[in-house]
């Protein structure tokens, strides 16, 4: 089995989900944003994915899932409690889940996909976790 990257919102799938979302983008500081994950995926408060996501997505050799609090399954929401850690985050399963980047570590990307890149990389290397990003097309 490959590596597969969990990429977890800070939010539901649902429609109140989504409204809740909303509310909380919309009201915090403009240096606090509720869902970093959201912000790289969505550019904030859009309902599609953006361009530079799926090229971002794409330079990732390896199977990307992006989930909702409400859509992942019940190994990684015990996975992610055990672990003390907060939504948004990204995980990896290679042979075991592992956290490859939390909340706060998240944030510092600000929607900067080459740093995203970056972070994933080097902290999949710690983990003992190969993973390939590819360069961008020109």
């Amino acid at each position: 089995m490959g590596t597969i990257i969990y990429i977890l919102y800070n939010a539901n799938a649902s429609a109140l989900g989504k409204a809740q979302y909303a509310y909380r983008k919309l009201t915090a500081p403009a240096d606090q944003s509720p869902c970093a994950a959201c912000d790289l995926t969505h550019g904030g408060l859009r309902f599609s994915e953006t361009k530079k996501w799926t090229e971002t997505r794409n330079r990732i050799a390896a199977e990307v899932k992006q989930l909702h609090r409400d859509e992942a399954s019940k190994e990684i929401v015990d996975f992610v409690a055990a672990h003390n850690e907060a939504y948004p985050l990204v995980l990896a399963r290679a042979e075991k889940l592992k956290v490859l980047l939390n909340a706060g570590e998240l944030g510092t990307c600000g929607g900067d996909h080459e740093k995203f890149l970056s972070l994933l990389a080097d902290h999949a290397a710690k983990q003992g976790i190969h993973l390939e990003v590819l360069s961008a097309k020109d």
